[in-house]
């Protein structure tokens, strides 16, 4: 049984014999009281998708709920529904927009490491690898000797999501993004 400041994004959680899957958290300190940090938890029932907000303490314990993770890679979307194959046996997994909207900004057709989370035999999240490589659609043209500056400029990727890139990097290029962040890490290695 973790602790409450264990918890991360995407973890499945029991509260009274039922499932529920951790969509966001944060993270609070309060001012002028001894004790630690407060985390409030936005949770998604795994059968009934109806949302719940709960507070813990850092020291709470919380039940985790029995989950697997099965290595996918992204297949196709279908109006609302995104489909996921299963990179062992190729059985497919839908996952609804709406439910992975966040993690879509970070999903391209050649996305590696992506995990779908699966509580009581139905797929409800999707997990991101830390960081993931994109290509950039749409930036300013760099600047020679821009390497030298510490200064960026914004950059629109192949999914939609906007980073701060330094001025060097060019449409075209495919660069590495820390998923937490979002943010810039390098470019990507080329193949």
């Amino acid at each position: 049984m973790p602790k409450a400041s264990e918890i991360k994004k995407n973890t499945a959680v029991e509260i009274n014999g039922e499932a529920y899957i951790v969509r966001d958290i944060e993270r609070s300190v309060p001012q002028g009281r001894a004790g630690g940090s407060i985390y409030r938890m936005r949770l998604y029932n795994v059968a009934t998708n109806h949302k719940k907000d709960e507070t813990y303490k850092d020291s709470d314990m919380l039940t985790l709920a029995d989950l697997n993770r099965r290595a996918v890679t992204f297949s196709y979307s279908d109006g609302d529904e995104y489909v996921f194959m299963d990179s062992e046996d190729y059985s497919s997994y839908s996952l609804d927009k709406e439910a992975i909207a966040d993690e879509l900004l970070f999903v391209s057709e050649d996305s590696q490491g992506l995990l779908v989370v699966i509580v009581n035999d139905a797929p409800v999240a999707l997990d991101l690898p830390s960081t993931v490589e994109l290509e950039i659609v749409e930036t300013d043209p760099s600047l020679k000797g821009g390497s030298a500056t510490a200064r960026t400029k914004p950059a629109i990727l192949s999914t939609g999501l906007t980073v701060q890139v330094p001025e060097h990097i060019s449409t075209g290029e495919r660069i590495r993004i820390n998923v937490e962040e979002r943010k810039f890490t390098g470019r990507a290695e080329s193949k």
